[in-house]
């Protein structure tokens, strides 16, 4: 390899390494940030977490997901039942005009039941979106260790219910 060669190549490498991150996947005015999900220890279930930026005029709602690691996917959130956060599914999840909508673990997530396979650590999924004004996203979700809590958050594995009982889900 030439020297010109190789000055070419360092030269490009310091210019992808000094570019910015790339912005999430798009559909329309929607944004998908930072996709992730827990690994898991057995083929059960699952969760996908990730950023919902419109920065549209208008709102618009999460209405589905599919992926193909999963037999059953939903949208669930995370209720107080007594003293207990229980899950349920929800029809949809609402995504505010110029607003974040964050899907975290011990809130707003996307359920994976009948896994195909373990979610492993290190790995990655296609996750598709369904919105009903913007359309559908495909993104790619990243499988971080099971002790991974996201970005901020309080819930998730661990989580206490009332009175120090522990919470139903780690989701």
């Amino acid at each position: 390899m030439s020297y010109a060669q190789i000055a070419l190549i360092a030269s490009l490498a310091c210019l992808v390494a000094a570019a910015p991150a790339a912005a999430g996947d798009t559909v329309g005015e929607i944004t998908i940030n930072e996709p992730w999900a827990r690994a898991t220890v057995g083929a059960g279930a699952g969760a996908a977490f990730l950023g919902i930026d419109n920065a549209g005029a208008a709102p618009d709602r999460l209405v589905g997901a599919s992926s193909p690691v999963s037999k059953v996917t939903e949208l669930h959130t995370h209720i107080r039942d007594g003293e207990v956060m229980r899950m349920r599914e929800v029809d949809a999840i609402d995504i505010p005009a110029k607003a974040t909508t964050t899907l975290q673990p011990g809130g707003l997530h996307i359920m994976l039941t009948q896994l195909a396979e373990p979610l492993a650590a290190g790995g990655s999924f296609p996750l598709t979106l369904r919105f009903a004004g913007a359309g559908e996203v495909t993104v790619t979700v990243q499988v971080k260790d099971v002790a991974a809590m996201g970005h901020g958050s309080m819930g998730g594995h661990g989580a206490m219910g009332g009175k120090g009982q522990p919470a139903e889900s780690g989701y």
